[in-house]
């Protein structure tokens, strides 16, 4: 089983709360176990721009502000960006990601987001979601989660907040027909 490029949907019953009505996009996943981010709980207390300001890069006129969001609860201080594939950093750093995205982790890209050029689309993650061996693939079995592709436009959306349901809706399914209880037929 590969996930990679794959989203998680969490499903009702998630006994993390860290994971309540999460999206999670799956970046790598092989024997070793699996790393994603969760691309749907922004940081209230946080934005782009402050985190630009602790880091010591300024914000040019022309520069963009982009979303910053709790990506997972590993690492809760180290960033990773999504963003879409027109941009790709000097240098090392960036890891492609099934489905026409790439995420990096050095500071270039934020340079470039703050200068006004870097990705087409980016997200900014806080952290990231982690699994040992075989870890994931208990969670999936145990009913936690839900896999899919990842719908177009859905891990960039605006809402943060739909983005949960939106999900659901892709696979056809009506998020108030979930229930938390699983079962085996």
């Amino acid at each position: 089983m590969d996930l990679s490029g794959q989203i998680l949907i969490a499903m009702p019953g998630m006994a993390d709360p860290r994971f309540e009505k999460s999206v999670v996009l799956i970046c790598a996943h092989s024997a070793e176990g699996a790393m994603g981010l969760i691309v749907n709980k922004p940081l209230e207390d946080l934005s782009f721009s402050g985190l630009l300001e602790h880091l010591g890069i300024p914000l040019a006129p022309a520069g963009r502000d982009i979303r910053v969001h709790f990506g997972g609860p590993v690492e809760r201080g180290r960033g990773f960006v999504l963003h879409s594939a027109d941009w790709r950093p000097p240098g090392e750093g960036t890891m492609a990601v099934p489905g026409g995205l790439e995420m990096t982790a050095t500071i270039n890209v934020l340079e470039a987001l703050a200068s006004g050029g870097g990705p087409g689309k980016a997200l900014l993650a806080l952290g990231y979601s982690g699994w040992g061996p075989g870890q994931l693939e208990a969670e999936i079995a145990r009913n936690d989660w839900l896999t899919c592709e990842a719908p177009d436009g859905l891990v960039f959306a605006p809402d943060d907040g739909g983005k949960w349901s939106a999900a659901l809706r892709g696979m056809g399914i009506d998020p108030l027909t979930l229930s938390a209880a699983a079962g085996r037929a």
